[in-house]
């Protein structure tokens, strides 16, 4: 007893303050004794990031349904203050491949200023992530839901390039999956084989440039060389300019949104989608970056900073952003150490829009799509997808699930479906590992082993919980209790494997423990730990178990029970227990 006081005594102690500052960017830290060296080669990184971000922030934005400038002032605008503000040393910043199927849908059902204040909005959730310190919470979403539906994002993505990839004349695509492939199978005798020919040529040269030069990276030859290339050949393609119209790139501007006529409510799904995918992303990117580099990333001042990002970007003309897993490695691989890199690769951008703008509408349509095509295959992870299927039942099922409603439905829902889904089988897990042992009949067994014999007196019941005592469990501990035909005398609850317990737990030992005074039964508990311990006494539960039924083990109760007979003068009887 004097243990268990003594354990009570230690866990409420006095606790590690609290820490008041969760923004902490990285780029303060990064720039003490900040030199020659380092600068010159982040410098040369970011150039080359953001070469390599080029054509990608074009073909996120169209493949989302937008014009190709939302691409370009997300990669300067996000690119910039990610860098600037956030956690890591090496994010790098922009909109992505996992953002096209929220943003499309978005802008199908609520236009462009819909989608500028659902982006606004979620920036404000990341803020609030960070500020509550959901940094760390976010990293314990379930693997086979990210690993569901970024599968799944790339499954759409692929589909969506069909028909530039393809050549076919259509006035546009459907959202619907279905619809999609049936219209794409309408359309299928209108295929150009000259863009087909330039859509496989672009995504040989992005699968066999790497071979040849690492230093100069493959999106952007190949941007080069298919746009030359169709120009040459004089090839019957659509480009940017014919399908966009004429494009001027110029310095980013301010563009409040129009708030008349804004349904909010119905922006509250978006914009959560956006603000969870882009936390989960650019907190997979940044845990990435740290296994190259060997360094930590502040998780709450990442999620503050995409937050900022996110609000700025619609503002002046952009779209949703995060971290980018493809663009930090690449930053990672050529040198970049500091913030300095990603704030390099915003202004190589901006630079490249406003003196060579003007060529973006050149560049052929079948070209953009072979390479997003290439980020599909790559974004699928189709290895680590199909492992899956070696795993549990459960996981199985979870993946399954994500993967088919982020393809068939809607990424917003088969985000929350999955993590429903995950946590209920969680549950079942918990509940199964749990188990309520009925040590009674060892106890009596262990009179002919010849073993140093402990009084037990007669009508005494013992029975022991070995694993988590959480709401699925405590249905077990109910059952098992309700299988007691007569009421014993004493009921002696071993919980020394139990390692926490919730408040259904402690719920279901209440009931037991009224129910039980009710017909006579003393309630004895040994072995508690300290945080099932901690859960007693700040629910008012130790009271009513009261603290001469608290026991540190088996033996302490039973010889308590014997001094209770011997003091009513009743008789004993002797059997001689195996302490479990």
């Amino acid at each position: 007893m004097e243990r268990i006081q003594a354990s009570r005594v230690e866990s409420t102690g006095p606790r590690p303050k609290y820490r008041v500052l969760v923004f902490k960017p990285a780029l303060v830290s990064s720039l003490r004794g900040y030199g020659r060296p380092q600068a010159v080669t982040d410098t040369i990184s970011g150039v080359i990031v953001g070469v390599v971000a080029l054509p990608l922030a074009i073909a996120f934005a169209i493949a989302s349904g937008l014009s190709p400038e939302f691409g370009l002032y997300t990669a300067i605008v996000a690119g910039f203050l990610i860098s600037a503000l956030g956690g890591s040393r090496v994010q790098i910043g922009g909109p992505t491949g996992a953002f096209v199927v929220i943003v499309y849908g978005i802008v199908q059902s609520h236009g462009v200023q819909g989608l500028m204040i659902a982006t606004i909005m979620a920036g404000l959730l990341l803020i609030l992530f960070g500020l509550v310190r959901f940094g760390a919470a976010i990293k314990f979403i379930p693997f086979p839901v990210t690993t569901g539906f970024t599968s799944g994002i790339a499954v759409i993505i692929a589909a969506n390039e069909l028909r530039d990839a393809f050549g076919l004349r259509m006035e546009g695509v459907p959202a619907e999956f279905i619809e999609k492939i049936r219209a794409y199978a309408e359309a299928a005798p209108t295929i150009n084989w000259h863009a087909t020919a330039l859509t496989i040529a672009c995504m040989l040269l992005l699968v066999y440039w790497p071979k040849v030069s690492r230093t100069v990276p493959a999106q952007f030859v190949t941007l080069i060389v298919g746009t030359v290339t169709a120009h040459l050949l004089q090839l019957d393609v659509e480009t940017i300019g014919e399908r966009f119209g004429e494009l001027s790139f110029g310095m980013p501007r301010f563009t409040p949104p129009s708030f008349s006529g804004v349904d909010f409510g119905a922006l509250i799904g978006p914009a959560f989608a956006i603000a969870l995918l882009g936390g989960i992303e650019s907190l997979l990117s940044a845990v990435v970056a740290d296994g190259m580099t060997g360094m930590r990333h502040k998780s709450n001042t990442e999620l503050i900073a995409q937050g900022v990002a996110n609000i700025a970007s619609p503002l002046f003309g952009g779209m949703p952003a995060t971290g980018a897993i493809a663009r930090t490695a690449t930053n990672v691989r050529n040198g970049g150490r500091t913030p300095v890199a990603g704030m390099v690769h915003a202004i190589t951008l901006l630079l490249i829009g406003l003196f060579f703008g003007r060529w973006v509408g050149s560049i052929p349509m079948a070209v953009l799509a072979a390479i997003l095509i290439m980020v599909a295959y790559h974004m699928s992870e189709w290895r680590t997808f199909i492992s899956e299927f070696k795993g549990p039942r459960s996981d199985i099922a979870v993946l399954l699930t994500t993967f088919l409603l982020t393809v068939f439905l809607d990424l917003t829902i088969a985000i929350e479906a999955g993590m429903v889904l995950a946590a209920f089988l969680f549950m079942r897990r918990m509940a199964e590992v749990t188990n309520i042992s009925i040590l009674t009949a060892e106890f009596d067994e262990a009179t002919s082993g010849g073993n140093t014999a402990i009084a037990v007196p007669p009508g005494v019941q013992i029975y022991d919980i070995n694993g988590p005592f959480f709401f699925g469990a405590a249905e077990k501990f109910k059952d098992t209790m309700s299988d007691i035909s007569q009421p014993p005398r004493a009921l002696i609850l071993g919980m020394r494997n139990v390692p926490a317990i919730d408040s259904t737990g402690l719920n279901a030992l209440r009931e037991l423990i009224r129910r039980a005074r009710s017909e006579g039964t003393r309630v004895m508990v040994v072995g508690v730990h300290a945080q099932p311990m901690i859960a007693f006494g700040r629910t008012g539960l130790l009271s009513e178990i009261g603290d001469e039924n608290v026991f540190g083990d088996h033996a302490e109760a039973i010889a308590a029970l014997e001094q209770a007979c011997q003091s009513a003068g009743e008789t004993v009887t002797r059997t001689r227990p195996r302490e479990p």
